[in-house]
């Protein structure tokens, strides 16, 4: 009898173990999109279109000094896959802070650039400033920048510019740093 009692409990364990695990399967809802189609997730920030913007403005010329400012722009660009091309527009205002050198400047640039990735853009800008003060000395424009976005209609950008003077005689350095919502 001793020995029944260990057998008996030995038969009902094994078979309860010998038992194939059974899993449930994964839970898989349907949807309206045929199966050979897979969503495909934003391809990034539009590029293309119209946009306005602020910024602020540095100007260094060595024979005048150093002026400060704001200034708006406006532009178009055209996205052609991975290349930018694009034309502004902008009007700065500049004082050299005691307001004796207060001035005006107003550039055109043409822009190209290629996307680094599909939210930053690197380009090169050459165009035509007018001075709208006093001083009157037109500039041919070149330089460079960098665009980032960081919404759907944002973007921030830093420019630099060097501008050659018409007659030769002096340049000076624009640095600007602002933000352009993009429609």
């Amino acid at each position: 009898m001793r020995l029944a009692r260990p057998i008996a409990i030995a038969a009902f364990l094994i078979p309860a173990f010998a038992l194939p695990a059974a899993a449930a399967d994964a839970i898989a809802y349907g949807t309206s999109a045929p199966s050979t189609e897979v969503p495909v997730a934003s391809t990034g920030f539009d590029w293309n279109g119209f946009y306005a913007g602020v910024y602020g403005a540095g100007q260094f010329n060595p024979g005048e000094g150093n002026q400060y400012g704001v200034g708006v722009d406006l532009g178009v660009t055209a996205q052609y896959d991975f290349y930018l091309l694009g034309a502004e527009v902008s009007a700065t205002a500049l004082s050299d802070g005691d307001g004796a050198g207060a001035s005006s400047f107003g550039q055109v640039l043409a822009r190209g650039g290629v996307l680094v990735t599909d939210d930053v853009a690197v380009y090169a800008a050459a165009g035509y400033g007018l001075d709208l003060g006093p001083a009157d000395e037109n500039q041919w424009l070149l330089g460079g920048g960098v665009e980032m976005s960081i919404t759907d209609n944002v973007s921030l950008r830093a420019q630099y510019l060097h501008g050659f003077t018409d007659d030769g005689v002096g340049s000076n350095n624009q640095i600007t740093f602002g933000a352009n919502y993009h429609f």
